[in-house]
């Protein structure tokens, strides 16, 4: 692995049952990288996403990060295993899963005091800071149902950056929310960026895309049909499938 990497993915294969979702996925994220991972609905890229931190166990394949962990899947690999990659990557899911039932300073402060096992006082801050960043400072005592959509998912991006990860993953960050709350969330996700944040990105807000990511993977059927800079993907693709998604999406009319 090139000192460069953060992480390599190699050869990934997962099936559920006979459909086989991924076959034999390669890409590498570079430390202070943005990789859009795009493509149409069921062409892989969330259960890619997935296979990054353990929460999909691919039935071959490599995740490793630059200084470990390393997984090797099989078919014999255990969900408990592949847990391992999670010590140095964070989700933020597409339909918020917030605990209903904490409020949003405990929903972002459970992971480091429970299972990181961190000082309470340095938890505290980091949280008081964050939740200050994204504008919500004042809603730290409220609990999930009295968001919107919106200040849930800032919630979810914050309770990601408590665990202090060397990657970033997002989901559809912006799919289940109404059109007029998408800006709110892209925002705190391009300043995150241009921080130096490293990220995946499944993404259909190919614009958004085109603005914020370096490299773009572009997936169909299971496989990386066409990968490069940003501009070169989705402003001149090369692959006739790439070309025809970019087009559907980008310039409908």
């Amino acid at each position: 692995m090139s000192p460069s990497n953060l992480l390599s993915v190699t050869g990934l294969h997962k099936s559920f049952g006979e459909n086989q979702v991924l076959k034999g996925i390669d890409f590498t994220v570079h430390a202070g990288e943005v990789v859009a991972l795009i493509g149409p609905s069921g062409s892989g890229k969330t259960t890619a996403l997935r296979c990054l931190n353990g929460l999909e166990v691919p039935q071959a394949g490599t995740v490793a990060f630059n200084g470990g962990p390393e997984v090797s899947f099989s078919a014999k690999t255990t969900a408990k295993q592949a847990q391992v990659l999670r010590r140095r990557s964070a989700m933020v899911f597409q339909g918020h899963h917030l605990f209903p039932h904490l409020t949003v300073l405990q929903n972002v402060t459970v992971g480091p005091l429970e299972v990181q096992k961190r000082e309470r006082g340095e938890v505290m801050e980091q949280a008081a800071k964050l939740l200050e960043r994204v504008g919500l400072s004042a809603k730290a005592d409220a609990y999930p149902n009295s968001l919107s959509g919106g200040q849930q998912q800032r919630v979810g991006i914050v309770r990601a950056l408590m665990l202090k990860p060397d990657l970033l993953l997002f989901d559809e960050p912006t799919s289940a929310l109404d059109p007029e709350l998408v800006g709110e969330v892209l925002v705190v996700i391009k300043e995150l960026a241009q921080e130096g944040w490293s990220m995946v990105l499944v993404t259909h807000e190919l614009a958004f895309a085109r603005d914020v990511a370096d490299t773009v993977v572009f997936m169909d059927g299971g496989v990386v049909v066409e990968t490069g800079p940003a501009a070169k993907v989705l402003g001149a693709p090369s692959n006739p499938r790439t070309q025809g998604f970019v087009q559907r999406l980008l310039h409908p009319f």
